[in-house]
């Protein structure tokens, strides 16, 4: 099993890469999705969110408010680290999971926003970044996502700088451009991905 970390800020387009590489044939494993699920009315993380945060961040249904908890977290870092301490040990287990049902030979993707804030890298066997600037994270944000300017920001800010993720890359997509010129770039790093997980193959199979 090659192990895979894939990551990028927020508008740097890295759920499109993670749709591609599971169209090659990647096992996604979705830190963002299972973040969610562990949170879902009925789970023991959303009664720790709502026991730090109150029950002013459910909806009338009872279910997560996303915006408004967003709103709280995204301005006070340690409210987001509070936020992160419940999440983040969840998701970790579930991905833990999702990764052993995947079966020896599969090419893992694990799609983690967070890798490089939380020190995951030593966690894969390679970490892959998509990389935009800011100003066309923050641009999409704003114009194909109707995020409010402040909103954008705050939430750029409450992450890894660019240099920090791209410390810990060992391939980059560069997504500063157009679409079309994202789908070659993806096809070329899933080939180096499998050429890496036959050549592991190989190697454990001789020791």
């Amino acid at each position: 099993m090659l192990k895979v970390g894939l990551t990028g800020g927020i508008g740097a387009g890295k759920s499109e890469v993670s749709r591609l590489l599971a169209g090659y044939g990647a096992v996604i494993v979705d830190a963002d999705r299972i973040a969610r699920e562990v949170v879902e009315p009925g789970t023991p993380g959303l009664a720790a969110v709502v026991a730090a945060f109150g029950e002013a961040v459910l909806t009338a249904e009872g279910a997560l408010d996303r915006p408004k908890l967003g709103s709280i977290v995204f301005a006070d870092a340690a409210k987001l680290q509070t936020l992160n301490a419940i999440v983040h040990p969840l998701v970790g287990a579930r991905s833990a999971e999702l990764e052993a049902a995947a079966g020896a030979d599969a090419i893992v993707v694990h799609d983690v926003p967070l890798l490089a804030e939380n020190g995951l890298a030593p966690l894969y066997d390679l970490v892959v970044v998509v990389d935009a600037a800011p100003g066309t994270q923050l641009a999409r944000l704003t114009e194909l996502r109707g995020m409010a300017e402040e909103e954008a920001r705050a939430r750029m800010a409450a992450q890894a700088t660019r240099e920090q993720r791209l410390a810990v890359a060992t391939l980059v997509i560069d997504n500063d451009g157009p679409l079309e010129a994202l789908e070659p770039q993806v096809r070329a790093v899933w080939e180096e991905l499998t050429a890496r997980a036959a050549k592991q193959a190989v190697e454990q199979a001789a020791e």
